[in-house]
């Protein structure tokens, strides 16, 4: 058996400046070729069983060091390089806790004492189990509301009001109150750190790839404003009602704008003393910056001056302004939550573990990618079981989180109880300036919309979202349009046709490159994304309009020309009989004429037999010898008598007009079916106007395209419903004599194209070529050169 011999690729690359000139031969490859060359392994070689993954020690050390990452980095960590550095960052940082600690819980609707545990015990945990060298856990703005919006909904104070029986009035047991709201917080943060380790034993930790950034902005814009919102009563010093549900913030501000003339004076002044002295301190602190070894603790400069101007001055029992209150000192005995509140709170921790998650992954991720590291998404999913809120700040190393863990337990176990005259409103102030950052997000609407329209759309989306449904709806809905906008750009791909850069092997669409040619009988047809079941179809409709063959209607023509062909055989084999019977009866005529049998004319056959094979016509002049067809093109008379069979023969003139300067010919009797029973020239003539007009109706009278390659190089996957799409193409178009191949396919989709049963007898390997190119100089080799050399003049072809 002779082997095949593949057509040879010739390449002349030139570059006199940099890298000089290389020439590279080979010969052409398609799927089965290559698979020969490069000898390729089985599925079940590559995709071994988990069954033979045996444990080892090698196996037991790694998942040792992944499930306890401290095993890792504390024996390479050198305090005399990171110590001091540490030391200083961690002290500045657990300054820091101590102000926004207390602040966000208000956030959370909590006693700001809550607020310190949760800058205690956090950094503490992420120092064994967590990934990142750059984060510490405590209090973050985002998840606080989350939390208190939880905490508010299902302990409102409406459900504490009890009756003063001193002056018959109603108040709110705050005591209470705060205790069930500790609980309800306290099942919400366990339940969401159960759902996080639950997540991250079984690898979910990609999840947070369907965050994508302008997603999270908005977000987080979106969040500062329910924040803003919750923190106005304590700025203005008014009580308004906590709402629930969707459209709730938007009932809360109108409450809020209805209670604005109750507005209390001396918590409006000092809200606004403290917010002027923050932002004027915060600005110093940033233009002082190059200049400072570590950032000036701006917050807890100002709680200690507030704490101080608030017990001299006696602010809470001379003006009524709200204060802190008692804080105790010491930890509090750890116990279970309310098992219970589960059921009504697992939708709100499901939402907090994804976000939570999704804020301290993607910062852990740009720190670490900023000084060489790698952070392991599944195991940070494990942490922040004890967290209520997170901060994410930037230390030098994890010990640092230990340094400030150390100054906050100082704080709560002796501290305390020294902040309890502090205003509630200087709080509120502190989380209303430290939101300045996320309002500057709204700055990403010009950028967006100068960068990516969809990308804006997604912003607008999630912070209309979540500013009228709410924080968990909203994350839901914002996460379902994300999702949406991806099907959307791989349901509507860019579709084209490729063309040649002459000399080169490179191919580009040729309505965006002036100096691409598309290559004379071949169509390259490129899609921009993946083909699968949602654009499958608009795939093929693609085809048909960049190939400018429309498949269905030229299959519907040639099936019809090919009926046509059909009648035409069985009319000639129905002439052909009664030619023969013709013959016969001549020769028997002509028998009896001999034998002395009269002579018939042909005026006087017509005339008897006018009646007799004629319907409908007038005797009124019986001299006429010839009749008249509808079209006024063809005459006809009678010129044998009818034969017992039934059968008489006519004999016609073609043309119009006058009847002597007509072509003779004969037409039998309409057979059952028959719908054009004319000479064979008349049949010829009349195929070729329907060939016209039917190629017309195509758009094109031929078309001289042999072969189709698809561009599958931007596919990653196929399903079975575009394995379908594909084989009716190769089948379809097999049907007008137009080749099709495949180009450029991944291993992943041959080897889903061998497991969807894609290749049979007529659809081979030998279709399917690693390059666009292979397949354009297998196609040019399979059909003559044409014209293609002019626009490959470096490339050969043996």
């Amino acid at each position: 058996m002779q082997k095949k011999r593949y057509p040879q690729i010739g390449l002349h690359i030139m570059d006199s400046h940099r890298h000089g000139n290389y020439r590279v031969e080979r010969t052409v490859l398609n799927e089965e070729r290559l698979e020969e060359v490069t000898h390729r392994k089985d599925y079940n070689e590559t995709h071994p069983s988990l069954t033979k993954n045996s444990c080892s020690v090698p196996r037991l050390k790694r998942c040792a060091l992944s499930g306890f990452p401290v095993l890792y980095w504390l024996p390479k960590y050198s305090l005399w390089d990171y110590g001091m550095p540490d030391l200083i960052s961690g002290i500045s940082v657990g300054i820091m806790h101590l102000p926004q600690g207390m602040a966000y819980a208000l956030l959370a609707s909590l006693p700001p004492v809550f607020g310190l545990y949760s800058s205690l015990y956090p950094p503490l945990i992420y120092l064994f189990f967590g990934t990142s060298r750059h984060i510490s856990i405590g209090t973050f703005t985002v998840l606080s509301i989350m939390v208190g919006s939880v905490t508010e909904t299902l302990a409102p104070d409406t459900a504490f009001i009890i009756n003063n029986g001193t002056n018959m009035t109603t108040e709110v047991n705050n005591t209470a109150r705060d205790l069930y709201r500790v609980q309800v917080a306290a099942a919400t943060t366990v339940l969401s750190g159960l759902i996080q380790v639950v997540l991250g034993m079984v690898k979910f930790g990609f999840v947070g790839t369907y965050l994508a950034e302008p997603l999270v902005r908005a977000y987080t814009t979106a969040a500062a404003v329910h924040a803003v919102i919750g923190q106005i009563k304590y700025i203005f010093g008014i009580s308004p009602t906590r709402f629930s549900g969707p459209l709730s913030l938007v009932y809360t501000f109108g409450h809020i704008c209805s209670l604005l003339p109750q507005t209390h004076l001396p918590t409006l002044v000092v809200s606004a003393v403290s917010i002027l002295c923050l932002v004027a301190a915060k600005e110093l602190n940033a233009f002082l910056r190059p200049k400072l070894p570590v950032p000036i603790p701006v917050e807890l400069i100002t709680i200690v001056s507030a704490t101080l101007i608030s017990s001299y001055t006696h602010l809470s029992s001379n003006y009524t302004i709200p204060v802190v209150g008692e804080i105790p000192s010491g930890l509090s005995s750890p116990c279970m939550p309310d098992v219970s509140l589960f059921r009504q709170v697992i939708g709100d921790a499901f939402a907090l573990a994804i976000v939570g998650y999704a804020i301290s992954i993607s910062l852990g991720k740009t720190f670490a990618l900023k000084h060489g590291y790698k952070v392991d998404s599944n195991q940070d999913f494990l942490n922040a079981l004890l967290s209520v809120r997170l901060c994410l700040e930037v230390l030098y190393r994890k010990m640092a989180s230990l340094a400030s863990a150390v100054i906050v337990l100082v704080t709560i176990m002796k501290l305390g109880p020294l902040f309890q005259e502090l205003p509630k409103a200087v709080l509120a102030s502190i989380v209303l300036v430290n939101l300045k950052s996320m309002f500057k997000q709204c700055s990403d609407i010009v950028t967006l919309w100068r960068r990516s329209k969809i990308d804006l759309m997604i912003w607008l989306v999630t912070l209309v979202s979540t500013l009228l449904l709410n924080l968990d709806m909203g994350l839901a809905a914002s996460i379902a349009f994300a999702l949406l906008s991806v099907i959307f750009r791989t349901q509507m791909p860019t579709y084209s046709i490729l063309g040649n850069i002459q000399g080169t092997e490179i191919y580009v669409d040729i309505e965006t490159h002036d100096q691409a040619r598309e290559i004379p009988g071949i169509t390259i047809f490129h899609s921009s994304a993946t083909v699968y079941f949602a654009n499958a179809d608009l795939y093929l409709e693609a085809l048909k309009e960049k190939s400018g063959l429309d498949i269905s209607k030229m299959i519907l023509y040639k099936r019809r020309q090919e009926a046509k062909q059909r009648r035409r055989e069985r009319r000639a084999e129905r002439r052909a009989k009664r030619q023969a019977k013709k013959e016969k009866r001549r020769a028997q005529r002509a028998a009896e004429q001999l034998a002395g049998a009269p002579v018939f004319s042909v005026e006087e056959e017509a005339r008897g037999w006018r009646d007799v094979c004629v319907n409908n016509i007038s005797g009124e002049n019986e001299e006429q010898k010839i009749t008249e067809r509808e079209n006024g093109t063809v005459f006809v008379m009678p010129t044998t008598p009818r034969t017992p069979d039934g059968q008489c023969r006519w004999e016609y003139l073609k043309g119009g007009g006058d009847p002597e300067n007509m072509s003779l010919g004969w037409l039998s009797e309409l057979q059952e079916g028959d719908t054009t029973t004319l000479g064979s020239s008349s049949e010829d003539t009349l195929s070729q106007d329907l060939e016209k007009v039917s190629l017309g109706s195509l758009g094109k009278w031929t078309w001289d395209i042999h072969s189709i390659i698809l561009d599958l190089s931007s596919a990653n996957f196929i399903d079975t419903v575009a394995i379908k799409t594909v084989r009716n193409i190769f089948q379809d178009f097999s049907e007008i004599d137009v080749d099709i191949y495949l180009a450029g396919c991944q291993t992943s989709v041959v080897t889903q194209l061998e497991k969807g049963g894609f290749f049979s007898g007529s659809i081979t390997k030998q279709q399917l070529f690693v390059t666009v190119h292979d397949a354009v100089l297998f196609c040019h080799n399979n059909h003559g050169a044409r014209t293609f050399t002019q626009y490959e003049p470096f490339l050969v072809c043996n």
